[in-house]
């Protein structure tokens, strides 16, 4: 499998990638971009999650436990003091970083059911529930916060398989098949479980009529597509002909009465007119 440092960077890229379209497209405010990018790399190492004691599960766990326990203090900021607040944040902290991780750990292995599509799925349903309940987040923006998590869940998974075909010795792995798959075979009963979660967490999820508007809108692809490439040929508002033809570049050739081949150079319609050639007028002799 792909190392946890690859994993990230590759997920960077994708999400970077995701995020440059979005702003092109405008359909979000920027400061509501950064938190779907972020998701975004964050889905990307989301499936290591049941490794056990390892950098990666450490990571992850970490992370959730920060972003649940100021979920947790968000929330009850308004109705409880600071000393309530406190061991609210504390306790959620603790408890997701090293409770949470145990109990994940011993239910769990490496390449089992969190390394599906159906998985995706749930941290997809699960991300939109977090932003718009949570975070408070529009309902457009917490489906697309889920979308950016499944994309780099997905590239997780394919980077996962392309790293079990072992170009140089021409073999497949024994792992190739355990990352991209919709089930886990050998445990029916959790995969059914994950399945389960996921039903359930797409029906609290909130309306996704803005975000699939958005996403089937023929103005805003046509809008990407126009943007795909810089305007008359103005890279990074630089004149591409222009500096070319200053330094003496691309110049357009010079008309000339020379041609080559055996097919005239002529126009079309121009016609020709044959030379005269004077006859030199011969006396009669006379008798």
């Amino acid at each position: 499998m792909a190392n946890f440092p690859t994993h990230i960077a590759i997920g960077t890229v994708v999400s970077g990638l995701a995020a440059t379209l979005t702003l092109a497209a405008d359909v979000i405010a920027p400061e509501s971009l950064v938190a779907v990018t972020l998701a975004g790399v964050v889905g990307s190492v989301l499936p290591d999650i049941d490794l056990k004691d390892s950098r990666p599960s450490r990571a992850l766990f970490a992370g959730l436990a920060v972003f649940f326990s100021f979920c947790v203090l968000f929330v009850t900021a308004p109705k409880y003091s600071i000393a309530e607040m406190w061991i609210a944040w504390l306790g959620t902290l603790v408890g997701v970083r090293y409770l949470g991780q145990k109990v994940f750990s011993k239910f769990s292995y490496h390449r089992g059911i969190w390394h599906s599509i159906v998985a995706g799925l749930f941290f997809w349903f699960l991300t939109a529930v977090i932003f718009r309940h949570l975070l408070g987040f529009h309902e457009g923006v917490a489906w697309l916060g889920g979308g950016f998590v499944f994309i780099g869940y997905m590239t997780h998974l394919i980077l996962d398989e392309i790293y079990s075909v072992d170009v140089h010795e021409t073999r497949i792995k024994a792992s190739f098949g355990t990352a991209l798959k919709f089930y886990d075979s050998k445990r029916l009963g959790e995969s059914a479980l994950v399945a389960g979660l996921a039903v359930v967490t797409f029906m609290i999820t909130p309306p996704a009529k803005v975000f699939v508007d958005g996403v089937t809108s023929q103005q805003l692809w046509a809008g990407l597509h126009s943007r795909l490439l810089p305007q008359h040929g103005h890279w990074f508002g630089i004149d591409i002909q222009q500096q070319r033809s200053a330094l003496g570049l691309g110049k357009a050739p010079v008309a000339t009465d020379i041609t080559t081949g055996s097919i005239s150079q002529r126009p079309a319609s121009a016609t020709v007119t044959p030379a005269v050639v004077p006859v030199p007028e011969v006396s009669k002799k006379t008798d």
